[in-house]
């Protein structure tokens, strides 16, 4: 079942699987629009409190505490909210007895008429869409940025807001159920291992991934990072082939065919970038934001901002004062000609590497957070090259020292604050502290955020 109009919503019944900041936004939209809304959540009523008090004057069925297949079945539609996973038993029950079931992103992206950029990839996501909503603002275009990141696209649908360019950060988890999902552009900013957690293989995870280009056709525009080997393969697919391709690169190398097909190049301290008849130029010696793969970011966010009549001079201006965003390889402070770097949002391994890129040596790493079976190994010469000591914390620390702990000086830690007091007891003059933690904080924390501000208190109180 499919809507395109709001108003075939009108007593439909609609089970929400997931309550938390999506399922409430999605929640009061049907409700709103005179849907018949059940909400549906393994959590007990006091574990949701936060949120109940969120739908307080919302009329809506609450199931909590568990699910009855009963209620399951008694649906036109089941909406699911992009951290269940979709593989549950009971809902291949429900869809053989006839029940259309699917992910709030798709479900919502029927009733979205302005063109959307959906930026998906391992790493960088959130990064490149902020670049390429700053782009577009200081343009003078309204933008609604969110999904993965920020606000669930259920919020810009009960806002009622119309902005001039959607941009969503569209995870693996929000693909997975992607059936009618049509955006405008789609930007794919690199491929690693991730998520094992909820995907049995790799192959599942690249899968889901793949979903994005399921509804390309002429009109579409797909950025690819060409230095990236799994992407280049993902383009070989027919569904990519549909549309236009745009590729960015670091690889001077890459300049004659990147040139001639359209996309972007960095060659020293300047991106060149063809999307029409004339090669443009920018300057990145004055960027701000740390790491050579900041200009990946970059070159992406142009390619796709230019599509959507971002300025030149805007651009520029941007690309010399911003500075990143917070929790993202973030600059906390120095003490005592020590340098503190907040990169909590390092979730995986391939983002740690890129953390470490950004450093040439003389690095206090601390990793660890919750173990979703991760492969660090990848990490061992970079650690052994540049990391003089390794504190390791948290539910994965065991197997982050079985994989490396051998390559540099390593100590397992009982508690975050404890590592962070220990990283900088071992630290000198001219060292980098860096929170890269490789896995996820919910082990410990409720998000990254949690975790990079406590670490950022816990700095800012060092004398």
């Amino acid at each position: 079942m499919q809507f395109n109009d709001i108003s075939e919503l009108r007593g439909q019944r609609i089970l929400i699987v997931g309550m938390a900041r999506t399922g409430v936004a999605l929640a009061r939209f049907l409700v709103k629009h005179g849907a018949e809304v059940t909400v549906s959540d393994h959590k007990s009523k006091a574990e949701l409190a936060h949120w109940l008090d969120k739908m307080a004057d919302v009329n809506v069925h609450l199931e909590l505490g568990g699910h009855q297949p009963k209620t399951f079945l008694n649906q036109d539609v089941i909406v699911l909210s992009p951290g269940v996973p979709s593989h549950l038993k009971l809902f291949d029950y429900a869809k053989s007895r006839g029940v259309h079931v699917t992910g709030e992103f798709e479900f919502c992206s029927h009733f979205i008429k302005e063109p959307v950029i959906a930026i998906t990839g391992t790493n960088g996501k959130t990064t490149t869409a902020q670049l390429v909503e700053v782009f577009l603002k200081e343009s003078g275009k309204s933008v609604w940025i969110g999904g993965n990141y920020g606000p669930p696209i259920s919020e810009y649908l009960l806002s009622g807001e119309k902005a001039d360019v959607i941009i969503a950060e569209v995870s693996s988890f929000m693909l997975e159920h992607i059936e009618g999902f049509n955006p405008q552009n789609i930007l794919f900013t690199n491929l690693a291992e991730n998520h094992l957690d909820r995907y049995r293989t790799m192959e599942e995870y690249v899968n889901a991934k793949r979903k994005i280009f399921l509804n390309t056709n002429q009109a579409t525009t797909s950025i690819l990072n060409a230095d990236d080997n799994a992407v280049v393969e993902l383009a070989r697919d027919p569904a990519v082939q549909r549309g236009r391709i745009f590729y960015f690169s670091r690889k001077p190398s890459l300049e004659p065919q990147i040139m001639n097909i359209g996309g972007a190049v960095t060659i020293n301290d300047q991106i060149r970038v063809r999307t029409g008849p004339e090669i443009e130029y920018y300057s990145v010696a004055n960027k701000k934001m740390r790491g050579a793969h900041s200009q990946e970011n970059i070159m992406a966010a142009i390619l796709v901002a230019r599509e959507h009549g971002a300025k030149h001079e805007a651009i520029q201006r941007i690309i010399d004062t911003y500075g990143g965003m917070s929790h993202r390889l973030e600059y906390v402070r120095r003490v005592g000609g020590v340098e503190f770097y907040n990169d909590s949002k390092a979730t995986n391994v391939h983002a740690v590497m890129r953390a470490l890129d950004s450093f040439d040596e003389n690095v206090i790493l601390i990793m660890g957070g919750k173990d979703t079976n991760l492969n660090y190994t990848p990490l061992k010469d970079k650690v052994r090259r540049k990391v003089k000591t390794l504190i390791l914390v948290g539910e994965a620390k065991e197997r982050i020292n079985r994989d490396i702990g051998d390559y540099s000086e390593t100590f397992l830690i009982g508690t975050f604050e404890e590592a962070v007091h220990i990283a900088f007891q071992k630290s000198r003059i001219s060292d980098y502290v860096l929170l890269s933690p490789g896995a996820s904080s919910f082990d410990i924390f409720d998000s990254y955020v949690e975790r990079g501000n406590y670490f950022k208190e816990i700095v800012n109180n060092f004398k």
